[in-house]
Order: C-alpha cells, then structure tokens, then sequence
C-alpha cells in the first residue's frame, strides 16, 4: 500500500509512505511543516497514526524539520524504531523525541469539579455557542452575496445543478412527505372527533383540521422532514467534499464554494418547500375528511363544503408565507455545517446530526417569531 503527498513538480511525490508489511513503513521524500497536515490525515486513514508500527525506514528522507519528526515519533513506540534516518537530522529526532517524553509524564491538570465544574462547563458551551452563531451569521451573509449575484446575473446560476437537487429535495420526498401528512391530518380530526362530539359538535372538526394543516402543521411537518432529508444531506455532501479537499481544489481555481454549492441547494429547497406545502395541506385535509367520514359520518361533499365556508385563504397564505423562510434556514444551516467538517468520516456524522437539530430549532424558532408577529398584527 502506497500514500503519497501531491507533488510540487513533476511526478515524483513531494512526501510519501509504504507500508511494506504490517509493522514496517518506509517513508521517504520532504517531511516539513508544509507537508504534515496532509501526511498525518493521510496516516490517519491508512491506520498508521497512533504508535500504529514497528519500525520505520527513513533512509529515504531528504528533507525533515520538527514537525516532521514529530509525526514520525508519534507513529511508532519508540524513537529507536526509526532506522536508517541520516546522521543530518538523528539530533533532531532525540531532541523532539524528548520533548514528547517530557510532555507526556507531566501531570495532567486536575479538572475542577462539583458546581465550579459545571458553571466552568456552561461558560465554554455558552462561549462555543456565540462563536457558532458568529461563524453561522458570517456565511448567512456570504449566502446572501451569492444569491444577490444570482439576482443581478441570473445566468450565472448552475441550472443543471438546482433541477438535480429541486428533484432531490423535492419530489424523492413526496411519498414521505404524504404519509406523515396524511396521518397527522387522521390524528388531529381523529382527536377533534372524540372531544367535539360530546358536545354534538362534531361538524367542527372539520374547521379544526382545515385551520390546523393550512395555517401551522402541514408547512411545519414538511419543514421538519425536509430538514432531516434535505438538510442532513447538503451537509454529508459537502462534508465529503471538504474531506476529499474538493472545496480546497475549488478556491485553487478561484471558484467560490458557497456560489457553486450553497447557492443552487438555496434556491432548490427555497423553489421546493412551498409545493410540499401545498402537497401536505391537501394531503392532511384527505385524511382528515376520511375520518370525519368514519367517525362523524361527514361526506366528502358536506367537508368540502364546510371547509370553504369555515376556513378562508389567510389561513394558507400564512403557511406559504413560512415555507421559503423555513427552506432557506434549513439549506443554510445544512451547507454551514457541511463546510465545518474537517479531519475524519467521523466528523460528517457528527456535523449531520448537528445540522439536523439545528435545523429544526429554526424552523420552530421561526414558526414562534411568525405567530407572535401575526398575533401583533391580529391576524
């Protein structure tokens, strides 16, 4: 197995390494500073971080600094495990092997505990969440240059790109979308049917459902499933791209990153959450009218009927209204993270996750700011 660094000039790699057997590595080339961060991710994936061999054949090196050495150190149990190194950098081994020795028999640092431990614990949570809402600020408005340049040079938008993710978001997600519709719409009459009844008043669950799914919970149920769709996936996407320095490659060339894989994702969940709206809303009102159909033996007619005359259009317009601001949060939030991933695999899983719940607390965050607004405005 061979791992190589991206050379400089020609085809002869800048730094590279060979396993030549389970305990056995040969590495040879430049191993500076420069280097070291793509050789110890590259360590990293092949398994040979970590006190992870042997012995390592440096007769190959040309060049080493205390970086370098420090990665060759940390790969094996004992400096002595390095062989053939030229007699140019072996003080300089010793010196950062020792080094490391010493760090590593200095005491850790006792960790506060009891109530010190955890106002300590929630100061660098609150600090780690100012930082997070700067950085999130930061590319929102990075997001907003982009669309507004889209805006001005609508050509200069990847149209091929927003259709894919326009079908990905959009239509993949209706047979998820329909069924969680549909039984909110059965859950909801299906409540309102058992508590109105008692009062002989079982026509109005039929206004109950239309103002529920038209007004709150048809926007807000797709909201939340696009965001663990449609968000989760922008940020594995792009995570895996950073992880594959694609996103470096891109900057190389002078692309900007947010214009060409934020900006289309954008414009895609901004196009496709309003018509899942509208989906989920006739959706949930069909579930909603089979119930009252086997409940409260109401027709399809007479609920169609008591629907128009019961719920009017502001009702649906103001869950419109919500949809494009629910769709741009949760792309945002979706590619911010997926920008954020570094290091490891691991790191997309955990910034998938974040995104999701991030996701989901501004879109009900949202939600609360519109009725608050709505309720200022008597409407």
């Amino acid at each position: 197995m061979t791992e190589t660094s991206a050379s400089s000039s020609g085809e002869r790699p800048l730094a590279w390494f060979d396993l030549e057997d389970e305990n056995r590595l040969r590495v040879g080339g430049v191993w500076r500073l420069a280097q070291v961060g793509l050789l110890s991710r590259r360590l990293e994936r092949a398994g040979l971080s970590g006190r992870a061999v042997h012995e390592i054949d440096a007769s190959a090196l040309t060049a080493l600094d205390s970086a370098g050495a420090q990665l060759l150190i940390r790969a094996v149990p004992s400096p002595d495990a390095i062989t053939g190194v030229d007699k140019r950098y072996r003080g300089l081994l010793r010196r950062v092997a020792d080094a490391e020795t010493a760090a590593t028999d200095q005491p850790r640092p006792r960790r506060p505990g009891g109530a010190g431990a955890q106002l300590a614990l929630i100061g660098w949570r609150t600090v780690g969440a100012g930082i997070r809402m700067w950085e999130l600020v930061g590319f929102f408005g990075l997001c907003i240059v982009a669309i507004a340049g889209v805006i001005v040079r609508p050509w200069t938008l990847d149209g091929r790109a927003t259709f894919h993710h326009l079908q990905a978001a959009g239509l993949n997600a209706l047979p998820i979308i329909g069924l969680l519709a549909f039984l909110i719409g059965v859950v909801v009459a299906f409540m309102g049917a058992l508590q109105l009844q008692k009062f002989s008043a079982g026509i109005y669950t039929v206004d109950m459902v239309g103002i529920a799914m038209l007004r709150e919970l048809g926007v807000l149920f797709a909201a939340i499933m696009v965001a663990g769709r449609s968000g989760s996936a922008f940020t594995a996407q792009i995570g895996t791209m950073s992880l594959n320095e694609e996103v470096d490659a891109m900057r190389a060339i002078g692309l900007d990153p947010v214009a060409v894989l934020a900006t289309p994702r954008i414009v895609a969940l901004v196009i496709a959450l309003p018509l899942l709206t509208v989906y989920a809303d006739l959706v949930g009102l069909a579930g909603g009218a089979v119930v009252s159909l086997a409940l409260l033996d109401i027709g399809i007619p007479l609920f169609l009927e008591r629907l128009s005359s019961a719920v009017d259009t502001t009702a649906f317009l103001i869950g419109m209204a919500k949809a494009p601001f629910f769709a741009a949060a949760i792309a945002i939030i979706g590619c911010f993270e997926g920008f954020k991933v570094t290091g490891s695999a691991a790191s997309v899983g955990r910034r998938t996750t974040t995104s999701v719940v991030e996701a989901i607390f501004a879109v009900i965050l949202i939600d609360a700011a519109f009725a608050m607004a709505l309720s200022w405005l008597n409407i």
